[in-house]
């Protein structure tokens, strides 16, 4: 009999099942979405640290935790650098924007998704060119337009009106990110079964009515995603801003850089810091209050769609 040498046997590989690479995508995931919120999460923290600091200890290590809480800092911003003042200017436009776009985007989206009239296709045709047109490149049309119309009307407003006015600036927030939100919210609206629309016409409502309690909440999800970014999108602006509001009524982010640019040269960067933390504070808070309902609207998207 001839015997088998056992060295010239097939070795046979392990396999690597579906639980192996389910744990190493699993784990993949996790390092990334650990790695990125230490990226953001440790600039933030550090900002908000030093906006606690003196004066004189910037001058050692910058990781260095504060030897105490100086919330002076804070006051110094608010009143001295008059951060507060271009605080509530910041509010008060981003407030009003966000009010001037869901009163027409709402009502638009909704006659878009649900009626048939002549144009329609092209009105959606120019919402998605819409959606094409940076803000920043038409800044200066927008500015001698307005400059125009002040110039127009110098006997009834001697000081001017449409320029350095924060409602003015509203309007242009509001108008420039019309086709982002109608074409959002028109295709949520889309995704919602005619059933409940027809349900509540039986029932005597109106058309205003059926949008305004019925449509309305089913696509809250919908609404906040739009209201998340585009109050970001008014929050964080600056070269709208900049350029449209050129007296002392600034915006927070312009105030920012002018804050920036007086304390660099008088070596104050508690202040600053300071200053940061109060652009950074309400973007944190109003994402921690809608974030539930930001995830349930793109989950709901990405389902429905």
């Amino acid at each position: 009999m001839t015997t088998i040498n056992s060295s010239s046997r097939p070795r046979l590989r392990p396999r690597t099942g579906p639980r192996t690479s389910l744990r190493t995508g699993r784990t993949l995931t996790y390092a990334l979405v650990i790695a990125l919120a230490l990226a953001i999460a440790v600039p933030v923290a550090w900002v908000l640290i030093a906006s606690l600091k003196q004066r004189s200890e910037f001058f050692g290590s910058p990781w260095t935790l504060p030897e105490s809480l100086h919330f002076q800092n804070y006051v110094d911003a608010f009143t001295d650098a008059h951060m507060g003042q271009y605080f509530l200017t910041s509010v008060l436009v981003t407030l009003l924007g966000l009010v001037l776009v869901l009163a027409v985007s709402v009502p638009a989206a909704y006659v878009i998704a649900r009626y048939e009239f002549r144009g329609r296709r092209v009105v959606e045709v120019a919402l998605m060119a819409g959606l094409f047109v940076n803000v920043n490149y038409i800044v200066v049309p927008i500015f001698l337009m307005l400059v125009d119309w002040d110039r127009a009307l110098i006997d009834v407003f001697p000081g001017g009106f449409f320029i350095d006015n924060p409602a003015v600036l509203s309007l242009v927030y509001a108008a420039t990110s019309i086709p982002f939100t109608i074409y959002l919210l028109t295709a949520y609206f889309r995704t919602i079964p005619v059933e409940y629309e027809e349900a509540a016409a039986l029932d005597g409502a109106s058309r205003f009515r059926i949008m305004t309690q019925v449509m309305l909440p089913m696509a809250r999800p919908a609404v906040t995603t739009v209201i998340l970014f585009d109050f970001l999108a008014y929050w964080n602006d600056f070269i709208i801003s900049l350029t449209l509001l050129p007296g002392d009524n600034k915006t927070l982010q312009v105030g920012l850089l002018n804050l920036f640019t007086a304390q660099k040269a008088a070596a104050d960067y508690g202040r600053l810091y300071a200053g940061m933390v109060i652009v950074i504070v309400p973007v944190l808070l109003l994402y921690a209050v809608i974030q539930r309902r930001l995830i349930e609207g793109m989950a709901s998207g990405g389902v429905k769609g």
